[in-house]
């Protein structure tokens, strides 16, 4: 058993990973061009030649967790059967939000419905029509669901079963290695899964952290007229880098628990305010049918390909979805275990698998149904801003609604607190990651790992935007899906072996 370390040490998994980011930033830096050429080329392999391995693993890992939650084994306690919840219930599903999609629905709430609006998932569908208005509101209930949580809950699941219920640390690689053994190559194996982990975890995070910067610099544009340049750009991702690098200092009770209270509050009035300002019944019947389409369409989005057509859509939308949340899932999954100690397996299942997909739901009805009825009866041309650039979409909605410039700069201020609630709670579990799985990983740890963030996520903005920030996930993800596969495996062998030895 590996008990954590009271001192934290530097490993392998430390040198190694930050060695690689490191030379990345840098390859990145000095020849940018090179760096989206060669990236855009692993995307395209990557997709086309594994895009239907990612579908079938997160199916797969939906069907399981419903099954574990309903099955005999969701009783069992992560943690002491002593044990009860750290954090209450809204604190508890706060540190969930804003850790985990927060940052990416505040950016896609729009944008995507309106994007499926515009460019339909279908190439039969007419665009900017009643039936691809439909269709982009069901396509945006899919990609914000059950599915893309599964993957969190896959990880955190095991992370908390390990480090809670069998006293272990939050290694990923701990959570294989009764499937590993104790055999020679045991250690540099455990070392290669962990430096798989932090890198698939850093290129996730770094997405986000571009996508959010996009996004505050296209509300910066569209309220201050602030001009949207990748030096810009940079300059946002300085002063966010000090800010939560400020932010890490503070702890996990303290820095996180505040700000992702804040920012749920935030959040719902934001929410609120836009349900009762924009279209009440129009919304509440779009999330009605949205959420029904969802329901019907369950099987055939989760296995939809196209090899008969050629096409590209679900490469450039499911698959870059699903894998850009397996290359979080590290950090997701190792945040949500650290605050879900004391739940049963069914709770921390039916919480994580219902309650942030009907927050996101209810998001992206409220937000992408009221750019919907503006375009649809409104006469505005919201789908086409958004199709000329995409980080525009809240800001151009909130322009036809009252109080715009307050909402504006509300946003803008919930984006940054989003990012910094993010990059805080992944600083201190890519350090925990690389110091050997402690629960409280020295300073300058979480600095370099601060600082390197911020460098990839620079450095991918300026290569190739939004594509190099796709393009990093989808890469980093592929391995770690087998690693996931191999997880769900172990877990599923120790809980039969746990159930045998009540019975007996």
């Amino acid at each position: 058993m590996n008990h954590t370390s009271n001192k934290p040490r530097l490993n392998r998994v430390f040198y190694i990973s930050a060695s690689g980011i490191a030379l990345l930033v840098l390859f990145g830096a000095v020849r940018p061009t090179l760096f989206a050429e060669i990236a855009g080329n692993i995307f395209s392999f990557t997709t086309q030649s594994f895009g239907w391995f990612y579908l079938m693993a997160v199916f797969f890992f939906v069907l399981f967790l419903v099954f574990l939650a309903f099955s005999k084994y969701g009783k069992i306690r992560l943690g002491a059967d002593s044990d009860r919840p750290q954090y209450p219930f809204f604190t508890w599903i706060g540190m969930l939000f804003s850790a985990g999609f927060g940052v990416g629905l505040v950016f896609w709430g729009v944008a995507e419905p309106m994007s499926h609006f515009f460019t339909p998932p279908y190439a039969d569908t007419q665009a900017l029509t009643v039936e691809s208005a439909r269709l982009a509101m069901a396509y945006s209930f899919f990609h914000w669901g059950v599915s893309q949580w599964s993957v969190f809950a896959i990880v955190g699941l095991i992370i908390a079963y390990f480090q809670f219920r069998r006293n272990a640390d939050g290694l990923i690689s701990t959570s294989l290695s009764p499937l590993l053994k104790d055999r020679s190559y045991t250690r540099p194996l455990n070392q290669t899964i962990d430096i798989f982990a932090v890198i698939a975890t850093v290129m996730g995070v770094a997405t986000s952290l571009g996508l959010g910067v996009l996004q505050i610099n296209g509300g910066l544009n569209s309220v201050f007229g602030l001009p949207n340049t990748a030096l810009v750009q940079v300059l946002i991702i300085i002063v966010l880098t000090a800010l939560f690098l400020t932010s890490t200092t503070t702890g996990l009770d303290r820095g996180i628990k505040w700000l992702s209270n804040v920012n749920l509050a935030t959040a719902l009035v934001l929410m609120i305010f836009v349900f009762f300002a924009g279209p009440t019944v129009f919304i509440l019947e779009t999330f009605t049918l949205g959420f029904g389409d969802y329901l019907q369409n369950f099987i055939r989005y989760s296995l939809r390909l196209q090899p008969y057509q050629q096409g590209t859509w679900v490469r450039d939308w499911t698959i870059f979805y699903w894998a850009w949340a397996i290359a979080w899932s590290p950090f997701v999954g190792a945040f949500v275990a650290r605050v879900s100690r004391g739940r049963t397996i069914r709770e921390f299942i039916v919480g994580v698998l219902v309650v942030p997909p009907a927050i996101a739901l209810l998001w992206i009805a409220v937000f992408g149904g009221t750019a919907l009825h503006l375009d649809l009866f409104e006469g505005t041309s919201i789908a086409q801003a958004v199709d000329a650039d995409v980080t525009s979409a809240l800001f151009v909605t909130f322009a036809e609604l009252p109080l715009s410039f307050l909402l504006s700069v509300l946003s803008i201020l919930l984006i940054l607190t989003f990012l910094i609630t993010s990059a805080d709670s992944a600083t201190y579990i890519i350090s925990s990651m690389t110091t050997n799985g402690s629960l409280n990983p020295p300073l300058a740890v979480r600095i370099v790992w601060g600082v390197l963030l911020g460098g990839i996520a620079a450095v991918l903005l300026i290569a190739s935007g939004l594509e190099g920030l796709q393009t990093a996930s989808l890469i980093s993800a592929l391995p770690f899906t087998i690693i996931l596969i191999l997880m769900v495996y172990t877990l599923f062998s120790l809980l039969r072996k746990e159930n045998m030895k009540k019975i007996k």
